[in-house]
């Protein structure tokens, strides 16, 4: 005689298992299926193939084209060694080694053209080859961008960054060409997007500037958690963290979005800006944004760690009061 009893057990767990494979599937078609209004999607959506000397960030699509036909592809991300994952053809940068050793001097490139065109051919970099830089932008310190904003201040034309960095190009199948290891990259130094820290101190009183502090709030305040001689901000400097431009899994806001947030902070077509933090990391990748987005950019590579070793005379730092709003800021 059948059991009433184990027949309703049948039953409910049957139906159990339905739900639990209907809510799989909906969460995987969630989770994969592109949507209209996805910021994944958007920043570099395109209506024609990107011109690469104006154009400094691509999708990981673009970016796979790019590899396919023979582009370098640099991996920015720190210590690899422990645990990251690789990308096939794919060759390790550091910012460090571009850079003085002196803590004062580190956030600058190094003055010499010939040690910066040797180390940049030992990595492959030629002229005629495209570079495509990628990082990890949930848990970076924009260090793609900081390698993208070098090579185009050295001359590089066609140097970009990729948007969503390694998670956006792991799942793809990338095809690396064959290619000769050293490249023949020539250094030109540009100044187009770059300034030193004499001629920031002169365009500070300058009315169509907007000097764009990228650190934290808590170190725009004064906290110096990385070394900094003196603590605060450069006068007249407004804040704006630089992953303040991201969506949670690291990929850029809409184009749209970003602009409407750089203007309620003043920053428009017409201004000219300047991104600064602590050694011009976090700066350069705003600066690489910026200039994606076509505004008139340049970052101070110097940066806290320079400015701050100058006299407080000469190079002076503002600290916002710990007391009030009202209060004000306060000199140091």
């Amino acid at each position: 005689m059948r059991n009433p009893f184990l027949a309703k057990v049948i039953r409910a767990c049957a139906l159990a298992i339905v739900v639990f494979v209907g809510a799989i599937a909906l969460t995987h078609t969630a989770t994969t299926s592109p949507q209209a209004n996805s910021p994944q999607t958007l920043y570099t959506l395109r209506n024609q193939p990107a011109n690469l000397e104006q154009t400094w960030i691509i999708s990981a699509s673009e970016a796979k084209t790019l590899i396919d036909q023979g582009a370098t592809l640099l991996d920015a991300r720190g210590n690899q060694w422990l645990g990251f994952r690789r990308l096939p053809g794919s060759v390790s940068v550091r910012w460090q080694d571009f850079s003085p050793q002196n803590k004062i001097q580190k956030g600058n490139l190094l003055d010499s053209n010939a040690a910066l065109t040797q180390k940049l051919r030992k990595l492959g970099i030629s002229e005629d080859r495209p570079v495509v830089v990628f990082a990890n932008p949930p848990h970076g310190w924009g260090e793609e961008g900081r390698i993208v904003w070098m090579l185009r201040s050295l001359g590089h034309q066609q140097a970009v960054m990729v948007d969503g960095g390694y998670s956006a190009l792991a799942p793809l199948s990338l095809t690396v060409p064959v290619t000769s290891k050293s490249g023949d990259f020539e250094v030109q130094r540009n100044s187009t997007w770059q300034i030193q820290k004499t001629e920031l101190k002169a365009a500070l009183d300058q009315p169509n500037l907007v000097l764009i502090d990228t650190r934290t709030p808590k170190e725009y305040a004064g906290a110096t958690p990385y070394g900094e001689k003196r603590r605060g901000h450069v006068p007249g400097a407004i804040s704006l963290h630089f992953s303040d431009l991201l969506t949670p899994q690291g990929r850029l806001l809409p184009r749209d979005q970003i602009v409407t947030k750089l203007s309620e902070l003043g920053v428009t077509q017409e201004t000219s800006v300047v991104a600064y933090c602590t050694g011009g990391i976090r700066s350069g990748w705003l600066t690489v944004v910026l200039a994606d987005l076509g505004f008139q950019v340049k970052n101070y590579a110097g940066s806290m760690w320079e400015w701050s070793a100058g006299s407080p005379q000469e190079f002076p730092l503002t600290v916002q009061s710990s007391t009030s709003k009202a209060a004000g800021d306060m000199p140091q």
